[in-house]
């Protein structure tokens, strides 16, 4: 019989291959996540009270006018229908060379929300960010 101590050793957890698992699936999940750049249109909304024109020396840009049944007009000039597809070509005729135009939207109090989103989605959709609303001053300001 052999009543020696027997000396077990104590299982040993070894942390450095599991590490290693775990710093390689961070580099990928860092790696293969994509950051969503939105399409946004910077839009300047002009305070009503004291709006004035354009500073001097700033270039003219596209003016759309948007009748309260829904009609455009780019740079004074009307648009067939108005259909979004109508609307984008008129844009990006207009800009001719210029690839990112300012666009000054006149909207009648009572056009519909819909003819403003549609003049918005074809300068998104062409890539243009510079887009403003005009606005008459108040009385009285």
């Amino acid at each position: 019989m052999n009543f020696r101590p027997r000396h077990r050793d104590e299982p040993e957890l070894n942390l450095i291959p599991m590490i290693d698992v775990l710093i390689v699936l961070l580099i990928f999940l860092l790696l293969t996540t994509t950051f969503s750049r939105e399409a946004q249109l910077h839009i300047s909304l002009p305070h009503a009270p004291g709006v004035g024109g354009m500073p001097a020396g700033e270039k003219q840009g596209l003016q759309i006018v948007i009748g309260p049944q829904g009609q455009y007009r780019v740079n004074q000039r009307e648009l067939p229908d108005n259909q979004p597809n109508t609307v984008k070509q008129a844009l990006k005729a207009a800009a001719g060379d210029n690839p990112d135009p300012l666009i000054t939207i006149s909207a009648d109090r009572n056009a519909t929300h819909q003819s403003v989103i549609t003049v918005l989605d074809a300068a998104g959709q062409l890539g243009y960010q510079h887009v403003s609303f005009a606005a008459e001053s108040s009385p009285g300001h």
